[in-house]
C-alpha cells in the first residue's frame, strides 16, 4: 500500500522493507518526523549505487565499485565534449558584404563585420545574418485607375538594399512585404494624379522617378532601414477589351507627328530659300533704284551744262544736238544717203562693212541688222575742198537744197 496511508506503520519511501518503526532503537517516538540527514544520506547511498560510488556494505563490493568508476569517466568525458561542442557552435564567419547582428536573449548587442568570430552559444546568444551589398528586386502587377477615369495596367519593379541592418531586422516586422506594399501605394497616388495618355506615352519615366521619392519618404518615416536605387514601370497598357482601340489612337497621334516633323521640315527647306530670293530681289530693286536715279541726276546736270551752253550760243548748240541725234539714229543703218547735187564725181563706200554684216547675217541665217555705217570715211570728189563730210545735215543746208 501507499506509504501515506493509514496503516503504514509510518514508513517512509526510504526505509527499507524490513525496518522498524522510526525511533524504535534511536529513541524516539513513533510519531516524529523523518530525518532529513538520514534521508539525505540514504538518496547519496542510492545515487553513488547507481553511478558505481558506493559499494562497501555487499558482497561483490570491489568488483562493483570498479565497474562504477569507469562509467562515471565515460559520463565525464560525454559531459566535456558537449561542453565543448556547445562552446564551439558559437563560432561564425560572416561573408564579404554580409553583416551580422549579435542578439542576447533577444535583445540586441552589437554589429559584427565581416569576418570571423566568436559569441555566446545559444540560447544565450545567437547572430542574425543578412547581405547589406545585395540589391534586392520586387515586382508588382495591378489594375490602376488613372485621373481621367480609365483603368490602365501596369507592370512595376522596385529594386532596393539594406542601408542600417539593425532598422531593417527590428522596425519593422516583414521588410519585402513593407517594400510592396509602399510601392504599391506610390505608384497608385502617382498615376492616379495623371491621365492616360500621358502615362502611355511620355510620362513613364517622371512616373517611375516620382514614385521612387514618394516611397522612399514613406520608408524612412517607418525607419525601415531600406534604401530604394530605382523603379521601373516595365508595362503600361489599357486593358486586354481595349487594347486595340488604343493602338489604333497611338498609330493616329504617331502620324500627326510624323506629318508635322514633316511640314516643318518642308517649311524649314521653302522658308530660308524664300527669305535668299526676297532680299535678292530688294537689292535687284534698290540696285535699280540707285541707277535710275544716278542716271536721272546725270541726266539733270548734263541739261543744265547744256542749258549754259544754249545760252551763251543758242544756234551752235541747237545745230550740234540735231547731228548728235542724226547720228545716233542713223548709227545702225546699212543705207547711204547720197546728195546728188553734190558736185562731187567719186564716192567711197565701206564696202567691209557692208560685206561683213552680210556674211554675219547669212551664217546666223537672221534677217539681217543695220549694221554702224562710218560716215566720217566718206569722201566726195577731188574738189578743191577736199574731202567732204556726208552732206550738210544742218537744217539751214536742208532748206537751202529744198530751195533750188
Amino acid at each position: 500500500m501507499p506509504w501515506n496511508e493509514p496503516g503504514n506503520n509510518n514508513r517512509d519511501p526510504w526505509s527499507g522493507g524490513g525496518g522498524g518503526q522510526r525511533g524504535s532503537g534511536g529513541g524516539g517516538g513513533g510519531n516524529q518526523p523523518p530525518d532529513l540527514e538520514e534521508m539525505m544520506r540514504k538518496l547519496s547511498r542510492q545515487l553513488n549505487g547507481i553511478f558505481g560510488g558506493g559499494g562497501s556494505g555487499g558482497s561483490g563490493g570491489s568488483g562493483s565499485g570498479g565497474m562504477g568508476r569507469g562509467t562515471q569517466a565515460l559520463v565525464s568525458l560525454g559531459l566535456i565534449i558537449a561542453v565543448v561542442v556547445w562552446l564551439a557552435s558559437g563560432f561564425h564567419i560572416i561573408s564579404e558584404g554580409e553583416r551580422g547582428v549579435v542578439l542576447r536573449f533577444g535583445e540586441f548587442q552589437q554589429v559584427k563585420n565581416p569576418g570571423p568570430g566568436w559569441h555566446l552559444p545559444y540560447p544565450i546568444e545567437r547572430v542574425e545574418i543578412e547581405n547589406v551589398d545585395n540589391v534586392r528586386t520586387l515586382s508588382h502587377r495591378a489594375l490602376i485607375v488613372t485621373g481621367d477615369e480609365n483603368i490602365i495596367d501596369v507592370d512595376i519593379a522596385v529594386q532596393y538594399r539594406v542601408l542600417d541592418l539593425v532598422d531593417y531586422l527590428f522596425n519593422v516586422r516583414d521588410p519585402d512585404t513593407t517594400v510592396n506594399q509602399v510601392m504599391e501605394s506610390a505608384i497608385r497616388e502617382r498615376i492616379g494624379k495623371n491621365n492616360l495618355d500621358f502615362i502611355l506615352g511620355e510620362g513613364r519615366g517622371e512616373i517611375a522617378s516620382s514614385s521612387r521619392v514618394v516611397m522612399q519618404e514613406n520608408l524612412d518615416s517607418y525607419g525601415a532601414g531600406i534604401i530604394v536605387t530605382a523603379v521601373s514601370m516595365q508595362q503600361a497598357q489599357p486593358p486586354e477589351p481595349v487594347q486595340e482601340a488604343f493602338a489604333d489612337a497611338i498609330r493616329a497621334r504617331e502620324d500627326e507627328v510624323r506629318f508635322r516633323n514633316e511640314a516643318e521640315a518642308y517649311a524649314n527647306g521653302v522658308i530660308p530659300r524664300a527669305r535668299g530670293q526676297a532680299a535678292r530681289i530688294i537689292e535687284e530693286a534698290e540696285g535699280y533704284r540707285d541707277q535710275v536715279i544716278a542716271r536721272a541726276e546725270g541726266d539733270a546736270s548734263r541739261f543744265d551744262q547744256l542749258l549754259a551752253e544754249y545760252q551763251q550760243a543758242p544756234d551752235v548748240t541747237r545745230d550740234r544736238l540735231y547731228l548728235e541725234a542724226v547720228e545716233a539714229v542713223l548709227q545702225d543703218s546699212r543705207k547711204v544717203m547720197l546728195d546728188v547735187g553734190s558736185s562731187n564725181n567719186l564716192m567711197m563706200l565701206p564696202l567691209d562693212q557692208l560685206f561683213q554684216g552680210q556674211r554675219s547675217t547669212t551664217n546666223s541665217g537672221d534677217t539681217p541688222t543695220p549694221r554702224p555705217l562710218d560716215t566720217s570715211r566718206s569722201t566726195f570728189g577731188n574738189s578743191g575742198t577736199g574731202t567732204n563730210r556726208l552732206g550738210d545735215r544742218s537744217p539751214a543746208a536742208q532748206r537751202s537744197r529744198e530751195v533750188r
